[in-house]
C-alpha cells in the first residue's frame, strides 16, 4: 500500500552558534597575546634564572642599602645647606630691593629740582619778555614761553575700536605702526599744521605746548611730542577764533585728509568750539630777538 511521501526527519540538534568575536580575530589574538613570544621567552628565561625581583645574596643586598644610605645621605646634605643658605639669600635679596629704592628716591628728587628749575627759568623768561616788549607778551605768546587761554577749539583723535599690532602690505603700514587703524606721527602734523594755517594763535597736544621748534615724531608704536610721548585719544587744544578756525580747519585739505582717515580706517575724531582753552607754556624755551643793526654796510 503506497501511501504519502513521508518528509525528511527534522534534526533534533541545533547548530553551535558564532563567536560574537569571531570577526575580530586579529585583535583577540592581540589581546590574549600581548607581548610578542621572544619577549615572552626571554622573561620566562630571566625569572627561571633567577636575575628578576629583589637581590638573593647578602653582598647584593648590603650594596643596595649602602646606594639608599648614600643617596639618603646626598638628599639630607642638599636640604641643610639650601637651609643654611636661605637667610643669606633673603639678606641679599633685601639689601637689592633697599638699593633701588634708595636710586629712585634719588632719581624722583633729582626730577622735582629739574622741575623747579624749568619753572624758575620759564618766569624769568615771562619777566624779560614783558620788560623787553613794553609789557606787551605777544612775543611769549607766539613763541610758546607763556601760558594762554580764550576762545578757540578742541579737537579729539583717537585710534580705530578694532585697532591692533597686525598689520597686511596696507600703504599706511610701516615698522612702527602696522596696523592702519591706529593714529601716526604723520596725522598728527597734518592736523596740527591744519590748525596753524586755519588762524590758530596757539596749539597743545595732551598738554604739550606747541612752539615754532616743536617736533611730533615716532618712537615704535608711541607719538613723541618734543621726545615726551604721547597715549591715545589725542586732545588737540587751540587757541582763535572759535567758530571760524573749526569751519576753516574742516574745509582744509588737511580737515579732508582726518575725515577720510574717519571714513576709511575707522579712526575716530570729533571737533567742537570752545568758549574758554587754557593752554600751559611749553618748557625750557629758549626766546630769541632780532635787533635792527646800525652798522653801514661797506660798497
Amino acid at each position: 500500500m503506497c501511501g504519502m511521501p513521508q518528509p525528511p526527519p527534522v534534526r533534533s540538534t541545533t547548530t553551535r552558534p558564532p563567536r560574537p568575536d569571531a570577526s575580530m580575530s586579529l585583535l583577540t589574538n592581540v589581546m590574549d597575546h600581548s607581548l610578542d613570544d621572544g619577549y615572552a621567552e626571554a622573561a620566562a628565561r630571566k625569572k627561571a634564572d633567577g636575575a628578576g625581583g629583589m637581590p638573593r645574596t647578602v653582598r647584593a643586598r648590603l650594596v643596595l642599602a649602602a646606594g639608599l644610605v648614600l643617596a639618603g645621605l646626598v638628599v639630607t646634605v642638599g636640604a641643610a645647606q639650601a637651609r643654611i643658605a636661605a637667610p643669606t639669600v633673603a639678606k641679599e635679596r633685601q639689601e637689592l630691593i633697599d638699593r633701588i629704592q634708595r636710586e629712585t628716591a634719588a632719581a624722583d628728587k633729582l626730577e622735582a629740582t629739574v622741575d623747579e628749575l624749568r619753572d624758575d627759568v620759564s618766569a624769568r623768561q615771562r619777566a624779560a619778555l614783558k620788560s623787553g616788549v613794553g609789557g606787551d607778551d605777544l612775543v611769549g605768546i607766539l613763541s610758546g614761553a607763556v601760558a594762554v587761554h580764550g576762545p578757540g577749539v578742541k579737537l579729539v583723535v583717537n585710534d580705530a575700536k578694532e585697532a591692533t599690532t597686525g598689520g597686511d602690505g596696507n600703504p599706511r603700514e610701516t615698522s612702527g605702526f602696522s596696523d592702519t587703524g591706529r593714529v601716526r606721527d604723520r596725522d598728527m602734523q597734518r592736523v596740527v599744521n591744519g590748525l596753524w594755517e586755519s588762524g590758530a594763535e596757539a596749539i597743545a597736544i595732551n598738554g604739550q605746548r606747541l612752539t615754532s621748534l616743536s617736533a611730533i615724531r615716532a618712537a615704535g608704536d608711541a607719538i613723541l611730542v618734543d621726545n615726551r610721548p604721547l597715549v591715545p585719544p589725542y586732545t588737540v587744544l587751540a587757541v582763535g577764533d572759535g567758530q571760524r578756525l573749526s569751519t576753516r580747519f574742516q574745509n582744509s585739505a588737511d580737515g579732508l585728509y582726518l575725515h577720510a582717515l574717519q571714513q576709511n580706517y575707522g579712526i575716530r575724531t570729533g571737533i567742537s568750539t570752545e568758549a574758554d582753552v587754557r593752554l600751559p607754556a611749553a618748557p625750557s624755551v629758549i626766546v630769541r630777538t632780532a635787533q635792527q643793526s646800525t652798522e653801514k654796510g661797506t660798497s
